[in-house]
């Protein structure tokens, strides 16, 4: 593998209690814990790696299921550069007092809590298993194992969804001592229970806009700036790995279904847990990381495209195409500073229709 910095590890435990109904995840059924053979199938991939990441992410699924000694082994097998960002992803009712603990001394020092909503029937709507007592215990919990780094998901757009209830749940995570919020908004993809049987009360696009927006401006009025589309954090807390792929740096991804980006270039693992435990599936080409990914990527981020580093990647912007920039800023939708192009919340929303018209 190349030495090129910064560079991150992706671990992907596709485990779950139960499937929630809105998930298009790859996953398999889990209820019991995390397989021995998949972990040990796992410690063969990591062997291979001669290159120390700065980050590495267990993803899922529910990594909570791994049990404290299952993360140290596999910690140690990725053997993260001093000062690492290591991300564990965990369900509330996963996790207990002593598994948090546990999981903090054998090195994680990122805990991310699937949340969701504070709103115990829309949680029971969404298929999860936990509820806002339950995500508030979990929290409490995290902290008290030392946990600095605190990460909460919450959904927007549910059916039937109010301000209010964004209003409950921000305050359910920034109680809890969260220093990072994920706020995204539910699709409904297919494959999943959702598509299949569509809950009544879904709110239609202008109305989730305006969830959306909503949501930035109370976020940031509680302390959570935005960095990413999705994404929120008090100030030096911001989430190093999922920064690797939105700059187009290079990250591994071990595991069925798991995703890598090496070199520029892309790489991905079947869906096939068993055939990952047997060794008999292998990683597959998807195709090269180009100058529409890093332009794509870079939009995500508060920060904006740096034009001229674009331009040095190889991409160009047609004359149209600088005009339609100069038009988003005239109606609010990005800020062009100096070199720098930036969306708005507002051009987040509606940035598929404007990557559309960039790439």
């Amino acid at each position: 593998m190349s030495k090129k910095e910064p560079f991150g590890i992706y671990i992907h435990i596709p485990y779950c209690k139960a499937k929630c109904r809105y998930c298009d995840f790859y996953s398999a059924p889990g209820a019991r814990g995390v397989p021995q053979s998949y972990v040990d199938a796992l410690l063969r991939e990591l062997a291979r790696n001669t290159r120390r990441p700065d980050t590495v992410y267990f993803g899922g699924g529910t990594p909570g299921l791994l049990s404290p000694a299952q993360v140290a082994a596999l910690i140690q097998a990725a053997a993260p550069l001093p000062g690492a960002e290591i991300t564990l992803e965990a369900n509330p009712d996963i996790v207990t007092s002593e598994t948090l603990r546990g999981f903090r001394a054998a090195g994680v020092t990122r805990i991310s809590f699937g949340v969701q909503s504070a709103d115990d029937a829309q949680l029971r709507r969404l298929g999860r298993t936990h509820t806002a007592a339950g995500a508030a215990q979990a929290l409490a919990w995290a902290r008290e194992a030392g946990f600095d780094e605190i990460c909460g998901d919450i959904m927007l757009a549910l059916p039937e969804y109010t301000n209010a209830e964004f209003d409950r749940t921000l305050a359910l995570l920034r109680d809890g001592g969260c220093t990072h919020i994920s706020a995204y908004l539910l699709k409904v993809e297919p494959g999943t229970a959702f598509y299949r049987n569509p809950p009544a009360g879904l709110p239609d696009g202008d109305a989730a806009a305006d969830f959306y927006l909503y949501a930035v401006q109370q976020l940031e009025a509680a302390g959570y700036r935005q960095y990413e589309i999705s994404n929120f954090a008090r100030p030096g807390h911001e989430g190093r790995h999922n920064l690797l792929y939105w700059n187009c740096n290079d990250y591994w991804g071990i595991g069925p279904a798991a995703h890598s980006c090496v070199d520029n270039v892309r790489r991905f693992w079947p869906g096939d847990v068993q055939g990952f435990i047997d060794g008999t599936i292998h990683e597959e080409i998807e195709g090269d990381c180009t100058v529409e990914d890093y332009l794509l990527m870079q939009l995500r981020l508060v920060s904006g495209l740096d034009i001229a580093e674009y331009e040095r990647r190889g991409g160009r912007f047609t004359a149209a195409q600088r005009a339609f920039m100069r038009q988003c800023v005239s109606h609010e939708y990005a800020t062009l500073d100096g070199n720098v192009f930036r969306l708005t919340p507002a051009g987040m929303v509606v940035q598929n229709a404007i990557l559309a018209e960039l790439i």
